[in-house]
């Protein structure tokens, strides 16, 4: 690996310095995830990724979470980085963390940003894809407007091919010789492709397109076979549990995020998850009742049924599963319980927004119980 860049040519110095005015409008925007613990955990695994050679003084390197659900991960010139709730919902353990932070940081130091920067000639025509790209993605949307040039550069139009194959490498190598069993790598690509596949729909960051995910997978898998070998038949640290303990609040969050945007296949996958280390949580469960309700699958109607019910039973006090359970009742024409739901959850949210909806709802199924 080379030396991190100690003597900094003029632009890039000023690319440093507009790094840092966009990292701090980025950061003043609202957009980031407030949980202190979570990336004091995450610095402490990019810190034991971090090779001896690139100094803390020689990039800023720290981590920060954004609230978002789509799989996206990104590194400004200095070494900032940023991590997306979506994507730490979806990787399984601290290996497969510290693959997504190895390969940043080896973004970093190999300044692939800067020359992925000085190769961007043509500003209009860059402007052009960001919006092209940035467009349909209504949450990512939001942050791209919190980003500047330098980090829409880092964060969506992406890195080159043969900068990112360079990153595999040698994120590979940090990770390994950090103590992670490498065969985890891969992994990181797997839950991309799969979530691809359940949006089907083109996933256009992080790894997604720079290239595509086959190859990337492809290019993990005979580092595996060659080079790393020795390093896959020993295995490593996996750290599940640890893991899985600090993003656990994270999952449930983000898969808020998720069922926001309409996207019920990944909230209730996220969701499922998360009740595998917590299944008493009635939270969890009113969201994915709420998923399955929502989704508007008359074949998910009972598991709705289930979790509304499940969620009353844990937290009795709990207002919302009653207004869901009162919505799948008024559509099936259950009137009666309907009602009975309706009332429950104004009893116990009397100052609840959506009042004078639920009001007008128990006026007509009052009405028509008269006629």
């Amino acid at each position: 690996m080379g030396k991190a860049p100690l003597q900094q040519e003029e632009d890039e110095r000023r690319i440093w310095a507009r790094s840092q005015e966009e990292q701090r409008r980025l950061e003043a925007s609202g957009h980031l995830y407030d949980d202190p613990e979570l990336e004091a955990y995450i610095a402490r695994v990019l810190e034991r990724v971090r090779p001896p050679e690139v100094s803390r003084g020689d990039l800023s390197l720290r981590v920060r979470v954004i609230k978002n659900p789509l799989l996206n991960a990104f590194t400004y010139p200095n070494g900032a980085i940023y991590v997306h709730t979506g994507i730490l919902a979806r990787i399984d353990n601290e290996a497969q963390l510290a693959t997504l932070l190895a390969h940043e940081l080896a973004h970093a130091s190999h300044r692939h940003a800067v020359t992925r920067f000085r190769d961007i000639q043509n500003k209009t025509a860059f402007i052009s894809t960001f919006q092209v790209m940035a467009a349909p993605w209504g949450l990512i949307g939001l942050v791209a407007q919190a980003l500047g040039t330098v980090g829409a550069i880092a964060a969506i139009y992406g890195h080159s091919q043969e900068q990112e194959l360079e990153a595999d490498r040698e994120g590979l190598r940090l990770m390994t010789r950090a103590g992670y069993d490498p065969r985890e790598a891969p992994k990181l690509f797997l839950h991309l492709r799969q979530w691809i596949e359940d949006e089907k729909k083109p996933e256009p960051f992080f790894f997604g397109t720079h290239p595509r995910l086959a190859e990337r997978t492809a290019s993990y898998e005979s580092l595996l076979a060659g080079e790393f070998r020795g390093a896959a038949a020993q295995g490593g640290e996996v750290g599940g549990p640890e893991f899985l303990a600090r993003t656990r609040r994270a999952l449930l969050d983000n898969a808020v995020l998720d069922l926001q945007a309409g996207r019920f296949v990944q909230t209730q996958k996220t969701i499922s998850k998360y009740l595998a280390l917590d299944p008493h949580d009635a939270a969890a469960h009113y969201y994915l009742g709420e998923s399955h309700r929502r989704s508007n699958d008359p074949q998910q109607r009972e598991q709705a049924l289930a979790h509304y019910r499940e969620a009353i039973g844990r937290a009795a006090g709990f207002p919302e599963p009653y207004r869901g359970l009162g919505t799948l009742h008024y559509q099936a024409g259950n009137r009666t319980e309907a009602r009975r739901a309706f009332a429950e959850y104004l009893r116990l949210a009397p100052g609840a927004k959506d009042r004078p909806y639920i009001e007008g709802l128990l006026e007509e199924l009052g009405e028509d119980d008269k006629s």
